[in-house]
């Protein structure tokens, strides 16, 4: 059976190279054998050469295991002896410590005090406006503080006076007006160089502009906001500041901030502050919004309505003055009555003249009712805004929690504007209202006191006729 297979792989093999022998003859069996047996010793010798080839790659291999197995052992034992030697050394260091800490003595006490006072000092720096025409303080303070508290370095007395300097540098410039060119950031986020005007350790302006420091940036930067002074001169901390910068002598009116060292805490918190009108635009919302249109148009209201009322008192009081009925006015209109009707009794006169006062009433009266509706219906609107704006803070509070303030101070600030803004409508409504009403109720009064005149004349004249 194996016969018969290798007689099979090797007709199939001799087919294999007739095929690839395109221009040759076909072979006949000797040839054939022949064919096989020469490829067989081909292949035997390729064969030698690559266990050959293999077992020198092997040797090389086991060559370098060994030397890898030799270098190994050799860091093992260097290993184990500075293992030793840092052993040694440690002991060595505690020894000298000691020695150290045994011969510094009274110099511990020392260090330990000016590294306090340098802490101290290190946030009165980092925060100080002064940094910003000396910067580089607070980077030697922390090297020296390191350095204080080191067990084996030791300050030297020309590091321990230039500290000294620095403490008296604080103190000197706090109390002085400098003068220097420095960076300046805009609100735009651009530096320029501009003469700074340094008051102190309290302030500094550079042209008109009061500026703030940035400890984090090491940089002054103009504030956003300025501070604003009287509603007659907003300007007026602006162009002290300018005066201040163009002074070479005396002394010069300056607003200054001593609430922080940073350009003065309110000053620089000046941005976080929104105005009235950022306020009202941004607390307000929907309901706040409706209340401002509704006041507004109560308040257009009622001017309009003294005013007409204004003009028609007037020519009331010029119709008292005059004998003849003018019908351009209410009082004119009610006397015309009392003319056209000279043979009715009293009673009659009498009812006719209240229907007259009547028919004038509804026009004198006219939007009172519309505006103390509004005076009305303001604080509501505002009771809704706030019960609607904590509505939205007890939502906020059963999503986040109750320990960010900031989350709750938007539904906050909505309840206490849309209240505050329904007051301040329906103070002015109800005051105009009483204005309006008084001024319609002054005129009424002056048709009835003439019509009850008139009517009073009558029954003395049919009396005295009697």
């Amino acid at each position: 059976m194996k016969t018969i297979i290798k007689t099979i792989g090797i007709s199939v093999s001799a087919c294999f190279l007739a095929s690839v022998a395109n221009a040759q003859e076909p072979l006949n069996t000797s040839d054939l054998l022949r064919a096989v047996e020469d490829d067989r010793v081909v292949q035997s010798e390729g064969y030698q050469g690559r266990l050959a080839e293999f077992q020198q790659n092997a040797n090389r291999q086991e060559e370098l295991l060994d030397l890898t197995r030799n270098r190994v052992t050799e860091q093992e034992e260097l290993q184990t002896q500075l293992s030793d030697q840092f052993e040694a050394n440690e002991i060595t260091i505690a020894e000298k410590r000691e020695i150290l800490r045994d011969r510094r003595g009274d110099l511990n006490e020392l260090f330990g005090t000016l590294q306090g006072v340098a802490g101290d000092f290190m946030s009165t720096f980092t925060g100080s406006i002064v940094s910003a025409q000396y910067p580089g303080r607070t980077d030697y303070l922390e090297g020296f503080i390191e350095r204080a508290g080191s067990t084996t370095e030791q300050l030297a007395i020309d590091e321990i006076e230039r500290f000294w300097f620095f403490m008296q540098q604080e103190m000197t410039e706090s109390g002085k007006i400098s003068r220097y060119s420095g960076s300046v950031a805009l609100p735009s986020g651009e530096s320029v160089n501009r003469q700074i005007t340094r008051i102190g350790a309290f302030n500094a302006v550079s042209e008109g502009e009061y500026l703030a420091y940035n400890s984090n940036l090491g940089q002054l930067q103009v504030l956003p906001r300025q501070p604003s002074g009287s509603m007659i001169n907003r300007g007026v901390y602006q162009n002290a500041a300018q005066d201040l910068e163009n002074a070479s002598d005396g002394y010069v009116k300056v607003g200054i901030d001593p609430t922080g060292g940073i350009g003065g805490q309110v000053f620089a918190n000046l941005v976080n502050f929104p105005t009235v009108d950022e306020q009202v635009r941004n607390n307000s919302g929907p309901i706040g919004f409706t209340i401002i249109g509704v006041g507004i148009i109560g308040v257009l209201v009622a001017l309009i309505r003294s005013l007409i009322l204004t003009l028609v008192n007037m020519k009331v009081k010029r119709q008292l003055k005059s004998e003849t009925p003018m019908k351009n006015n209410p009082l004119g209109r009610v006397l015309a009555v009392a003319e056209s009707n000279p043979a009715a009794d009293t009673e009659t006169l009498e009812l006719k003249l209240g229907e007259a006062i009547l028919q004038e009433t509804p026009s004198l009266e006219r939007f009172l009712t519309f505006i103390k509706i509004i005076a009305t219906v303001a604080p509501l609107m505002g009771l809704l805004g706030t019960v609607t704006g904590m509505i939205q803070v007890f939502q906020q509070i059963t999503v986040y929690g109750a320990g960010d303030p900031t989350i709750m101070a938007g539904g906050i600030s909505v309840a206490l504007m849309t209240t505050v803004l329904g007051i301040t409508v329906a103070i002015p409504t109800v005051l105009m209202h009483t204005w309006v009403k008084s001024k319609s109720d002054n005129i009424i009064h002056i048709l009835e006191e003439q019509a009850t005149g008139m009517i009073a004349d009558k029954a003395e004249k049919k009396a005295a006729s009697q």
